[in-house]
């Protein structure tokens, strides 16, 4: 009996888990370049019930009494890396990507601490020194690996799909798109850019796919998101209702042993 109500224990937390991430999704569902999370479910590993000093089978492995389910284990959380829908902004400094593949971003931290971050919210401005940069202020990279800086004054600014920059017909600058060959060696940093973490293999996109004007928007469909919603809120009023009988049960066990 007290086993059943580890079982609904652990299966509330797991459905809790799934409803914060569900949420988070729905929350970034109008965010420039949010890429929907998702998690897996594990059965706890089989434990053996053992009896510790009977090895009347085996002397050297005590004897098995039966095997034990312990419930649901929160498993992995993952991204979901797939392309989403494009919206037509026409500002010159909006990019979007498509296919695989980030931007570079120059990030420092609060401690002035200076890394390379990745992203596919190419919702860029420009400084009034020419920096292409994040609407944060983080600096957008070239393939040169540094800043990108540009006039401020050209009549005319081209961003061609391959990420080069025209202005007044001239090349000036080239951006940087860099792809991974895992997608799981990379870890989210705030809602939109990713870092990466040690073993991850770049891969540099040669002939990337940017479109000027454009933005990419988040791949969270709202309807799907909600359904999943009201299915894990069932599941866990579900567990939550298995725990209260069982509760039921312990009391009326208490009674008919003080009688």
């Amino acid at each position: 009996m007290l086993r059943g109500l580890y079982t609904a224990y652990t299966g509330m937390l797991n459905e809790q888990y799934r409803m914060d991430i569900m949420s988070n999704n729905l929350a970034n569902a109008d965010t420039t370049g949010f890429k929907k999370e998702g998690s897996t479910s594990q059965a706890y590993d089989e434990v053996m019930a053992v009896k510790i000093k009977d090895v009347t089978e085996n002397p050297n492995v005590p004897k098995r009494l039966g095997k034990m389910s312990l419930g649901v284990k929160i498993g992995e959380t993952y991204t979901d890396f797939s392309q989403g829908s494009l919206r037509n902004t026409e500002n010159t400094y909006d990019l979007a990507l498509g296919g695989n593949g980030f931007f570079n971003i120059e990030f420092t931290d609060k401690s002035g601490n200076v890394s390379t971050k990745y992203t596919r919210n190419g919702e860029f401005t420009l400084t009034k020194d020419g920096y292409l940069v994040t609407k944060d202020g983080d600096y957008v990279l070239g393939t040169d690996d540094n800043r990108i800086q540009i006039s401020t004054t050209a009549g005319n600014t081209v961003i061609d799909e391959f990420g080069d920059i025209y202005q007044d017909d001239a090349l000036v600058a080239s951006i940087k798109v860099t792809d991974f060959e895992d997608t799981n060696y990379l870890t989210h940093y705030g809602e939109t850019m990713w870092d990466v973490k040690e073993g991850a293999e770049e891969v540099d996109v040669e002939y990337p796919k940017i479109y000027q004007g454009w933005l990419e928007m988040s791949n969270v469909s709202v309807v799907k998101e909600m359904v999943n919603m009201i299915t894990i809120s069932r599941q866990y009023e579900s567990n939550q209702k298995m725990i209260t009988t069982f509760d039921e049960t312990l009391d009326k066990s208490m009674e008919l042993g003080r009688i």
